[in-house]
């Protein structure tokens, strides 16, 4: 049986994490909102602003990352540099998502789309989805070189846990094709 102690310990946790995820999730809708929405909508917001808000989204991440990864000084020293190559590789995926993003909206705004545009767009989208599971297989194998496995599943379930809500809201914001 779990002393007083402990419970509370693992309360306290799990709030924690609810409070992460919960400002993730700001940091999201805001990620999402940068992307797919100025897509569909005629307003632009500057670039200036568009690249002090990826910083932002950026460091957050960041910050997310390491309350949840418990790395000890070893681990860290050797875990940060693989991270960075990490997010500059899922940058250009996310530069492809982005411009197929856009170019569905700009098809989507003249109206129904014709199939082979539908199916140019398709493939785009889905090589963006293999592209991203290979990174992160890849990435999982650097770092099962110099983090435990347990680490190494945590950290990939963080990045699919901020993928997936960023899938999610994109979800939401792009109309179905016609």
């Amino acid at each position: 049986m779990a002393s007083a102690l402990e419970v509370d310990r693992q309360s306290n946790s799990n709030k924690k994490g609810n409070i992460m995820i919960s400002r993730l999730m700001c940091c999201v809708v805001s990620g999402v909102l940068m992307v797919a929405v100025p897509a569909f909508a005629a307003d632009q917001v500057s670039d200036t602003n568009m690249e002090i808000l990826k910083e932002k989204l950026k460091a957050d991440k960041k910050l997310l990352i390491a309350g949840n990864m418990e790395l000890n000084d070893a681990e860290a020293k050797q875990f940060w540099p693989v991270y960075d190559s990490y997010q500059k590789d899922l940058e250009g995926i996310n530069k492809q998502l982005g411009q197929t993003i856009k170019d569905y909206a700009e098809s989507f705004n003249k109206g129904n789309l014709p199939n082979d545009t539908a199916k140019k767009l398709l493939n785009d989208a889905l090589s963006v989805e293999e592209q991203e599971t290979k990174l992160k297989r890849s990435y999982a194998e650097k770092l099962g070189k110099v983090l435990p496995a347990t680490k190494v599943a945590r950290y990939i379930q963080l990045e699919t846990k901020i993928r997936s809500l960023i899938k999610f809201e994109m979800a939401q914001q792009i109309p179905l094709v016609y």
